[in-house]
């Protein structure tokens, strides 16, 4: 990203609706690269304010500038090196939070402009700010909002032109003013934010004071080392930890002018986050929303609708309309038209199959599978999630925290496997990952996979259930105990359980579909003209023959079945779409389905997350990961089989 004065940075707390605002503000096309020398994602996209366009970028959510983790010293080193302004966005439930990081923006000096959101739910609490005494009391512009709805919007679009440099209302002590004036002196005259840099030197940011090396003279360097030594030595507390709690100080006056409550019986949106949170009632509800997402992905989606647009759209409209017209354009009458005949309506064509795959099978199921985690996701429930399962995935040398890429690896392993940064250590990040790789299936496995359970006796889904689950807990401790590092503590901010909004929903699905269709559909097609010209070149026999010690006789599967493991390489789901197709039309037993769907659930990863994996883990550790994951799954698939056989199931 290039320096430029009209950029806009999104900056705040984690889970106060910026990304909300960013799509609000510059509609859904985004562009995402990494900061550079790291891993940490950043969004950007334009928008247009009174005819001028502006570069927004989406920030990670923060907590603090003096940095605990790579994700605030990335957004920390961004404000510091770049011009433009910044649009800070606090939660109004819980503003103290937020006007810490408010104060710290002010020390830098940024043009700012505070957003306060979800006004309505603090409003919902009996929490009343005045937003004007508030603007007064900053010094910058503030517009309350609610921009799951709309509101608020418009301001920030007027107020982005008035952003100016705030003025510092931040007093400390008159001790460390002192100090602070003293290292200002000492830094260039033409350095931006000197306030900042002098704060963050006396708080001991070993990588500011590396930053300034090339700023300053050796001398001038030593004398504010010593300085910060000096008084460092003067307090048991950490200096960093002093300056917070100077600052918490200076928020609670101004909450006490600007802030209001009115008592308030418990509402049924808090009764019901409580339950979710529970160590019984949050488990019986995780069951109550598993069931309501079978019946309507694995049921509706992935049987009735896929029933209407396969048999009563595909079949009877689409595939023979394509078949009639292919026919008069492309006769097969010599080698090249026989070949562009077959490729498109043969056997392995890429219109009867290809395409009947990836819309009439698949599509229903994946539409219905986001819908059901737009909700989840827009209601709050995932991070309750988190929280109720922390104690669980302590055992694997996690935290709760990690649920959520687990949950997103339902969705998209490849997207689940970036947002493993969230995490705090590398090992934390490769364990996720691997289980990611090895036993998440992605949304539209899933669906298919659920589709496949609705038509199998109920027994087999929890049978495939349990083993997955204990193999990614087995699995997860192993790893544990081999990997070297810590275990990361659990903090987590929990939103509160609203209602879903219609249209958020809405546009978070149909983001979804348009990505399925631009990624997935081309590669259904590919892995469809793979297996057309394995068959046309008479290898696809070959391979079934040479397969079939392990396919036939070790997981006791039809011959066929080797088709759907070698496109399995491309897609896991087009794999399983395979195995759908295959027990549907009777080639399959409900042992053979069950033991395939074990298999390729513990499959090799799509090639698009293995390409995520090297790039966030190298070539070796994603090496590693795929020659453990292919003959494991096998392995499990071969055990299954001869268990299932021997009690007679």
């Amino acid at each position: 990203m290039e320096a430029q004065s009209n950029q806009v940075f999104l900056v705040g707390n984690p889970n106060v609706g910026k990304s909300v605002i960013f799509h609000a503000l510059t509609g859904t096309y985004a562009t995402v690269s990494n900061y550079p020398g790291t891993t940490v994602a950043l969004t950007q996209a334009t928008m247009s304010i009174g005819g001028e366009a502006y570069t927004l970028v989406d920030t990670p959510g923060i907590h603090s500038l003096l940095p605990m983790s790579e994700d605030e010293k990335v957004t920390r080193d961004l404000l510091l090196d770049r011009s433009g302004c910044v649009i800070q966005v606090a939660d109004a439930r819980n503003l103290a939070r937020s006007l810490s990081l408010t104060l710290q923006l002010q020390e830098m000096g940024v043009r700012l402009l505070l957003v306060v959101n979800m006004c309505d739910e603090a409003k919902r609490v009996g929490i009343q700010i005045d937003g004007k005494q508030l603007e007064k009391m900053l010094g910058v512009p503030v517009v309350m909002a609610v921009a799951v709805r709309g509101l608020g919007i418009p301001e920030i679009r007027e107020k982005v032109k008035q952003m100016a440099v705030p003025k510092i209302i931040s007093q400390y002590s008159s001790a460390f003013e002192k100090n602070i004036s003293s290292i200002i002196k000492k830094l260039p005259a033409d350095l931006s934010a000197s306030r900042f840099w002098a704060i963050m030197l006396l708080s001991g940011d070993r990588n500011m004071g590396e930053r300034i090396k090339e700023k300053i003279s050796a001398s001038n360097r030593n004398v504010i080392e010593e300085e910060c030594r000096i008084l460092s030595s003067q307090f048991a507390e950490p200096i960093g930890s002093l300056f917070s709690r100077f600052r918490k100080d200076q928020v609670r006056r101004i909450l006490q002018s600007v802030l209001s409550m009115e008592q308030k019986g418990r509402l049924l949106g808090e009764w019901l986050g409580r339950w979710t949170v529970h160590p019984f009632w949050g488990l019986i509800s995780l069951l109550v929303v598993l069931e309501v997402v079978y019946l309507f992905v694995g049921k509706l989606g992935a049987g009735t609708l896929v029933n209407f647009v396969e048999n009563g759209i595909f079949k009877q409209y689409i595939s023979p309309t394509a078949v009639h017209w292919v026919g008069i354009f492309l006769p097969s009458t010599n080698a090249v038209t026989h070949f562009l005949h077959e490729s498109l309506v043969g056997t392995y064509g890429l219109i009867t199959m290809g395409m009947s795959y990836g819309f009439a099978i698949v599509l229903p199921i994946v539409t219905t599978f986001f819908i059901a985690f737009s909700l989840m996701e827009d209601s709050g429930y995932l991070p309750r999630l988190a929280v109720m399962v922390d104690r669980i995935f302590q055992w694997m040398g996690l935290n709760g925290k990690a649920v959520l890429p687990m949950v997103l690896g339902l969705g998209c392993d490849t997207m689940a496997t970036l947002t493993t940064r969230i995490l705090e250590t590398k090992k934390q990040r490769i364990i996720v990952s691997l289980l990611l790789a090895l036993a998440v299936p992605c949304s539209a496995q899933l669906g298919v996979l659920l589709g496949m359970f609705a038509q199998m006796p109920f027994w087999a889904f929890w049978i495939w259930m349990g083993l997955i689950l204990g193999i990614v807990f087995v699995v997860g401790f192993i790893t544990s105990k081999i990997l070297p590092g810590p275990k990361a503590d659990f903090v987590m901010e929990i939103p509160p359980l609203r209602l879903p909004l219609f249209g958020n929903v809405l546009k978070k699905t149909l983001s979804r579909l348009e990505w399925y269709i631009k990624e997935a559909i081309p590669l259904f097609l590919l892995g469809t003209f793979f297996l057309f010209l394995l068959d046309y070149f008479q290898l696809l026999g070959l391979i079934q023959k040479a397969a079939s010690p392990l396919v036939v006789s070790f997981l006791d599967l039809p011959r066929e079945a080797t088709n759907a493991f070698l496109i399995g390489f491309l897609r896991r789901d087009y794999g399983a779409t395979g195995f759908f197709d295959m027990f549907s039309s009777g080639q399959m037993t409900t042992i053979q389905a069950l033991v395939s769907l074990v298999v390729i659930t513990l499959f090799i990863p799509c090639i698009a997350n293995v390409f995520m994996l090297i790039k966030e883990h190298g070539n070796k550790i994603t090496t590693y990961m795929v020659l453990f994951i292919f003959p494991f799954a096998f392995l499990v698939g071969g055990a299954l089989n001869w268990v299932l056989h021997w009690i007679g199931a």
